[in-house]
């Protein structure tokens, strides 16, 4: 346990696990804590969570509207690599926590405050990626990790401590939460109790922002998405800015039940994990932007951004966005996307995105030497025979001594 706290700054939802940190903390290190509620966009009212720091005694409650920040700085750069995590996961909460970190430090260097605080648990990804951007930010702050600390080992236990220290227990028509639930702008999070087991399938009333697909309309919808040095800019031929671009495309991804997917991934502590996971704006970015770089990279450009994209995924799901590693490689794919730019027209129907039209005036795709018709000329098909030679010799040469020694 770390000793000699004077002041706390703690990431704080307003929900029933921060709330009992909040009180653990200030029994246990009796020292002012400042509180940070970070708007991602997770549709919820964050008033109440001021309310219910206020009634635990908080004097310096911090509720910050990050949305166009977590799109542009976080969500952008991370679709411009076409980032996928283990060829499903569209990293929507591991690009929130060193957002969340980020301002967590900030907060803690403006008010003087020597720790941070999450509410991470101590199986989980989450903890590792507050830690690691602390550790990359300024490794003077201390973090505190409750769930690694305290002697509360199960949801009774927890509950037990609420209704001791007054702090509300919310409850829903079930009795008590079913899963657990992380959202923001990017997506909807589910874990946990009736998904645990993933030879279960997942009960309907999991799914929080798309429809399902078989209920979707039957009539497909068509959009258009602008682009510019590779990130989203307009819808439909409207400029919009990234979170407003962002929410308007989970509102269309939803009705259409774009987006869902039943995952069990791989977590850095090493055990595995189901989850229930819903990117309908996401899902739908990703199609748009494989697109219309299909017509701006050059070939080369295209396949070296799909060799590291595994790496450049792994690194932010493990909470290395900060690491010199993620920069770097960062630089490279800002770099390809120079030249990224134009419209792609996609379709949405019951739970697909289809790339149906891309266009751009940075296009490389040449009409005059795909075309079957008669071009101008400038490409001669006898330089084939001279080019499959040549890749051919190596081949030929493996297959004369193959004959040779009777292979």
């Amino acid at each position: 346990m770390v000793k000699d706290i004077k002041k706390i700054v703690l990431s704080y939802s307003g929900g029933l696990d921060t709330s009992i940190i909040l009180k653990w903390l200030q029994e246990t290190y009796k020292c002012e804590v400042v509180t940070f509620t970070a708007d991602l966009g997770q549709g919820e009212e964050l008033e109440p969570a001021r309310a219910k720091a206020e009634m635990l005694g908080i004097k310096d409650i911090r509720i910050v509207d990050v949305r166009e920040e977590f799109v542009r700085d976080f969500v952008f750069p991370m679709f411009r690599a076409n980032t996928v995590y283990e060829g499903q996961y569209l990293l929507g909460s591991s690009i929130a926590r060193p957002l969340i970190a980020k301002h967590l430090v900030r907060i803690a260097q403006e008010v003087g405050a020597d720790a941070i605080s999450h509410g991470a648990t101590g199986k989980g990804n989450d903890q590792v990626r507050f830690e690691l951007t602390v550790n990359a930010l300024d490794p003077s702050i201390k973090v505190i990790a409750p769930w690694r600390e305290w002697n509360i080992q199960s949801r009774t236990h927890l509950i037990e401590y609420a209704e001791r220290n007054q702090i509300p227990v919310p409850k829903d028509k079930r009795g008590e939460a079913p899963f657990s639930i992380d959202a923001n702008l990017l997506h909807t999070s589910s874990e946990g109790k009736v998904l645990e087991d993933p030879a279960d399938i997942a009960p309907d009333y999991v799914y929080q922002r798309t429809v399902d697909p078989v209920d979707a309309p039957n009539v497909p919808e068509i959009i258009t998405i602008g682009f510019e040095t590779g990130d989203a800019v307009s819808l439909n031929g409207v400029k919009l800015s990234p979170a407003t671009l962002l929410t308007r495309l989970n509102e269309l991804g939803g009705k259409h039940g774009v987006g869902r997917i039943d995952l069990v991934e791989n977590r850095f502590l090493g055990m595995k994990s189901r989850g229930v996971y819903e990117t309908p704006g996401g899902t739908i970015l990703l199609a748009a932007h494989r697109g219309i770089e299909s017509i701006t990279l050059d070939r080369g450009a295209a396949h070296l951004k799909d060799e590291i994209m595994p790496r450049y995924a792994e690194l932010i799901y493990n909470g290395f966005w900060y690491a010199p590693e993620r920069e770097m490689l960062q630089a490279l794919i800002d770099w390809s996307q120079t030249h990224v730019a134009g419209e792609v027209t996609v379709k949405l129907h019951k739970g697909s995105v289809s790339v149906i039209a891309r266009s751009s005036p940075n296009s490389l795709y040449s009409m005059d030497l795909v075309t079957f018709e008669e071009g101008s000329g400038s490409y001669d098909h006898h330089d084939a025979e001279g080019f499959i030679k040549l890749n051919g010799l190596r081949l030929k040469t493996l297959a004369a001594r193959s004959q040779k020694l009777g292979n």
